[in-house]
């Protein structure tokens, strides 16, 4: 009796466990971080709590000034520029917390998020994939609040 079938078949079992084993590391693109804003931003994200929108935090490569949560990542950058259009883009304020949202993004639930802090320091920003709305932009705001009014100074507040 041939047993080719036997180990062909062990052999596809072995690499989808292998292959199940594997989980990709996101990777978040260095960006410049004013050194002003360096050491703050360091003292900021050790501060992030262990979960975001139900999602828990994730090892990831390349910027030491981003965390990652979930699958797919949910991204916290610190030290981000102000978004182009600050000024035009709405502002959402959460427990008098403002936040700048790109306006195509605020309806179209197919759309990722990508909401910035435009007037405080150090500016922080989340990356919010579509596959959380409706309720993850909201979530991620909530879980951020007592991180962001411990470690971030008002500059001034969004005109609504």
């Amino acid at each position: 009796m041939p047993r080719r079938p036997h180990l062909r078949t062990l052999a596809a079992l072995a690499g989808l466990v292998l292959l199940a084993g594997c989980s990709s590391t996101p990777h978040v693109a260095a960006f410049h971080v004013p050194t002003a804003q360096q050491k703050a931003c360091r003292i900021l994200l050790d501060a992030l709590p262990a979960k975001v929108a139900g999602e828990a935090k994730r090892e990831s490569t390349g910027s030491r000034y981003a965390v990652v949560y979930g699958d797919p990542a949910i991204i916290i950058r610190c030290g981000v520029s102000r978004p182009k259009g600050s000024k035009v883009a709405p502002c959402i304020s959460r427990n008098g917390i403002d936040w700048s949202v790109p306006l195509d993004q605020t309806d179209d639930l197919s759309l990722d998020v990508t909401m910035t802090l435009p007037f405080r320091t150090p500016r922080l920003q989340a990356f919010v994939p579509h596959q959380y709305r409706p309720a993850g932009p909201s979530e991620v705001m909530a879980d951020l609040d007592a991180v962001i009014r411990a470690r971030t100074k008002l500059q001034r507040r969004c005109t609504l």
